[in-house]
């Protein structure tokens, strides 16, 4: 669908920016003649990257991050005993939200790590 162009490369600009074909290394040909040169593909990228990144927030849909406490005594209306399970849930359930609302910052120096939870059990 998509071919990188250089004999038509003195013509061509880019349709984004308006860079010629001599000015850009590289112009991407899309379909009817549209073109955009790397720049322009590496800008588009970091503006999804941040879009994705804030729609993340958004869809949790929590203004405060609950506390592991908080998550805990919310169980504990629901759940009688298993109090080790409850604690464990609790925790891994406050960073599956911190994740969520901080993003993947990729310049940070703390890293959560993903956890998995499988409840098993004739109730669970």
């Amino acid at each position: 669908m998509t071919k990188q162009t250089n004999n038509r490369k003195s013509k061509a600009i880019c349709s984004f920016c308006g860079r010629s074909g001599s000015q850009a290394d590289t112009l991407i040909e899309g379909p009817d003649n549209v073109f955009i040169c790397p720049e322009c593909v590496e800008l588009c990228h970091n503006i999804i990257k941040q879009n994705r990144r804030q729609s993340s927030g958004q869809r949790a849909g929590l203004r405060e991050l609950p506390k592991p406490r908080e998550v805990k005594e919310y169980l504990d209306q629901y759940v009688i005993g298993q109090e080790n399970a409850k604690r464990y849930l609790s925790v891994a359930v406050h960073n599956h939200y911190k994740r969520l609302l901080h993003g993947d910052i990729g310049d940070s120096d703390v890293e959560l790590d993903k956890s998995n939870v499988m409840l098993i059990g004739p109730t669970g």
